[in-house]
């Protein structure tokens, strides 16, 4: 086919959505009922090219219906169906009589059917919809009221067919009558919603009593793609399933000898009468399916001919050609299912239709469309002469510029549709690289699971500042990316803080921190700060559990990840960080600590103090009493971890070494303070600590010297017994985790029976026997006092701290 279609804009609605209804009268060929989805119906004459109409309704309008004898517009809505007088419209009380423009509003008066539809058929007297009610559809039939079409319609029966899969619910199915067709001159379809099929195969696809009969079949084309069928006027009819497209169905239509039925997706079904074997035989019907282009987003049929849109292109389809594979390789019987046959179609180079109808045929014997597309433009479109050579040296010189025009318009549509690909096409594929370093980062950390480091981890360094004449103590954090992956902007580092007294009266003691970050590169480093504790707190050990996290709403939009599990949020446990008592000590001057501490709120230090006596019945950290505790580890030991040389002092060493090294991922700010055997610092909670270190030997009375194990002992001591214990905690958990990296190695039996093993053993279980007996009283008996646990508990820490045992 040589040319070029033309294309005129008749009118302008606005932006049209999807789906939309495009329905012509079958009658006049001249009105054109338009809805672009919302509550409006446009009534638009095609021959004066003028709005006649714009009738409003309570709700959006899913399907309408005219009947041209009566003049009378049905239209469904949520709420109902709604009858509309189309010979009052042009005078209404108000309306422009030059334009003759009516704006009408229609007010539930107008009723007729008190349920809701989602497609409409008119057939003779009997008004039919069709509408989805839990998990079945449901088929009705009205009467239609002679005396007025405001009266309710009496409902003469109705049909279910279950919904057998999930569709969407923006589909709305198709309705139509197939009439019987009697003579060739009645095969010429007036209307999309009436159709006439040729009498033999009307009598093959429906039966012969609805051909005897010559009954209207009513045929519906549900979402999806199942096509069914119930003649109206064969007694005790059902409905019965034709044929399925598995697909939702955008058109059924019919021309000589052939029912045709286009799914959305491309798959459409010819229903034709082939012979039934050897000749002589009969006739069958038979059912050819086949392949086009697609998606099909509206279709029209003109005689053999199929116009449709798949939104960028409208295509020209003769279904009379032989589809490529051949139409004998994909004949069937009823119900046989065969997709080897492909169409070929031709360009017309027309884009963005999206509904489409029949409109007429010109003197030329052009084919002419009515077309509204996505921009809301109601459209005439001239197809060029089917197999004539149709230059533009024939034409007028008016016809060729307006062609050119044609084309530079559609270069234009064309580039722009191009520019809005390409730049959703880069959208979509910097959303892909980015989801894809997500779920690398995720593999990547889930499978480092058992390992003891990641490659992205934390670090920190506790600091203290002084802000308003107030003390705090800080902890820098630090993100390390050891991956080969760039951590790139939406990807959140969360902390949350937890102190060792988790919980408050049942309250959680927990604090979250959320730090985004812009990107972090392979290598790359980016430090945070947080509060851990205020001077006079001693809420210690804290704990602080490292994760990454990541929001899919930030890439897909809350709609996209609303459906995900967790709302679409990603975290990604790291590392765990601990700051313990002795991360928090401040190094001090002994002349410093001989002078009384200057506290910032000397009122609130005593009547802490004095609270914690009362509470604690004797044990808390009031007078003059002084608490000390001590830790003696093998001298061999520290040699063998710490590497040290036959030159240093284990004594210094081991301060230095608990002072100044990281443990737990966390490193205290001490590096320029010179240590020796004897430290005085300052505890979180404002007590002088004193931290002395001595090396000696252990081991009975009357063994002698090289039976007696080395070893180097650690004392600290100080007036506050929280003080005490925090430091008692913190150098047995650094202890613990030399005896992990210790080589192994059999001690004497000799030096094992000097340093008196079974009898601390003996005494540790002694100890263990009081605790358990101290927590059964508490729990049976309602005489046993809090404070009186409290200082058995006490004497139990107390003895122990006298006869510690010996870390080798």
């Amino acid at each position: 086919m040589e040319g070029r279609c033309v294309v005129e804009t008749l009118a302008k609605f606005g932006t049209s959505s999807d789906p939309c209804i495009l329905k012509v009268t079958s009658s006049l060929w001249n009105d054109v009922f338009l809805c672009t989805g919302d509550d409006e119906v446009y009534v638009f004459n095609s021959q004066d090219r003028k709005l006649k109409a714009v009738v409003q309704f309570p709700a959006p309008v899913s399907d309408l219906a005219a009947d041209d004898d009566k003049q009378i517009l049905y239209v469904a809505c949520l709420k109902g169906v709604y009858g509309v007088c189309l010979s009052s419209l042009c005078r209404v009380p108000g309306a422009d009589s030059s334009s003759c423009l009516s704006h009408v509003k229609v007010s539930d008066d107008h009723f007729v059917i008190g349920e809701g539809a989602s497609a409409l058929l008119l057939v003779n007297s009997t008004l039919l919809n069709i509408t989805q009610r839990d998990a079945s559809w449901l088929l009705t039939l009205y009467k239609i009221a002679e005396e007025s079409i405001f009266s309710r319609y009496e409902m003469l029966g109705s049909f279910k067919l279950p919904v057998v899969s999930d569709t969407d619910e923006c589909r709305r199915p198709l309705l139509l009558c197939v009439h019987f067709a009697e003579t060739d001159a009645s095969l010429r379809n007036l209307s999309s919603d009436h159709i006439y099929l040729e009498a033999t195969l009307f009598k093959l696809l429906f039966g012969i009593d609805a051909a005897l009969a010559k009954s209207p079949v009513i045929f519906c084309a549900l979402p999806d793609g199942r096509l069914c069928f119930t003649p109206q006027r064969v007694p005790g009819s059902q409905i019965r399933v034709l044929h399925s497209l598995e697909q939702p169905v955008v058109f059924v239509g019919a021309f000589a000898g052939c029912l045709v039925a286009v799914g959305e997706q491309g798959r459409a079904v010819l229903m034709t009468s082939q012979p039934a074997g050897p000749p002589g035989g009969g006739l069958r019907a038979a059912f050819t399916e086949v392949c086009i282009p697609g998606p099909v987003v509206c279709a029209c049929l003109d005689g053999q001919f199929l116009y449709y849109s798949t939104g960028s292109d409208l295509l020209l389809l003769d279904l009379s050609q032989t589809p490529t594979g051949g139409l004998e390789s994909a004949k069937g019987e009823v119900g046989s299912s065969n997709k080897k046959a492909l169409y070929n179609p031709t360009s017309l180079n027309v884009c963005r239709v999206i509904g489409l109808v029949p409109h007429a045929s010109n003197k030329a014997g052009k084919a002419q469309l009515l077309g509204l597309s996505s921009r809301g433009q109601l459209q005439k479109i001239i197809v060029p002469e089917r197999g004539h050579d149709a230059s533009w040296s024939g034409l007028p010189p008016s016809h060729v510029g307006r062609s050119i025009k044609d084309i530079l318009a559609a270069i234009g549509d064309i580039y722009e549709r191009s520019a809005v690909l390409k730049a959703a096409i880069k959208s979509k594929n910097q959303i892909m690289q980015q989801l894809n370093q997500v779920l690398n980062i995720s593999f990547l950390l889930n499978d480092g699971a058992d390992r003891r480091e990641k490659p992205i981890r934390c670090h920190g360094t506790t600091c203290w500042s002084t802000l308003l004449g107030k003390d705090s103590l800080n902890l820098n954090c630090v993100l390390d990316n050891g991956s080969c992956y760039d951590l790139e902007r939406g990807w959140t580092l969360s902390i949350t803080v937890s102190p060792l007294c988790n919980s408050h009266r049942g309250e959680s003691c927990s604090t979250h921190y959320s730090f985004p970050f812009r990107a972090l590169h392979p290598g790359g480093k980016v430090e945070f700060s947080l509060p851990l504790a205020s001077a006079g707190e001693s809420t210690f050990p804290v704990t602080l559990f490292c994760s990454l996290a990541f929001s899919l709403s930030g890439l897909l939009g809350e709609e996209a990840v609303s459906g995900l599990p967790d709302g679409g949020h990603v975290s990604l446990p790291l590392n765990t960080l601990t700051v313990d008592w002795l991360h928090a000590l401040r190094v001090i001057d002994p002349a410093d600590a001989a002078s009384p501490h200057c506290n910032t709120d000397n009122v609130q230090a005593f009547l802490n103090s004095r609270l914690t006596v009362g509470g604690g019945g004797g044990v808390g950290d009031a007078g003059n009493v002084q608490h000390s505790a001590s830790i003696k580890v093998s001298s061999e030991l520290l040699r063998d971890t710490l590497m040290l040389s036959p030159p240093s002092h284990a004594d210094v060493s081991l301060l230095e070494w608990l002072l100044c090294k990281a443990h737990g991922g966390v490193k205290g700010q001490k590096d320029k303070v010179t240590l020796s055997n004897s430290v005085h610092a300052r505890a979180p909670n404002g007590h002088i600590i004193k931290l002395t270190a001595k090396e000696a030997h252990v081991g009975s009375e009357e063994s002698e010297e090289e039976e007696r194990l080395a070893v180097t002992e650690v004392e600290f001591e100080s007036l506050s017994m929280a003080a005490v214990c925090g430091m008692h905690h913190a150098v047995l958990h650094r202890v613990k985790s030399l005896l992990q990296i210790a080589p192994e190695k059999s001690s004497s039996t000799v030096k094992m029976q000097s340093l008196g093993v079974r009898q601390a053993l003996q005494r540790s279980e002694t100890l263990l026997q009081q605790v358990q007996q101290s927590g059964i009283s508490s729990s049976f008996s309602g005489g046993v006092s809090t404070g009186q646990v409290t200082s058995c508990l006490l004497s139990v820490y107390q003895e122990l701290r006298e006869h510690p045992l010996c870390v080798i």
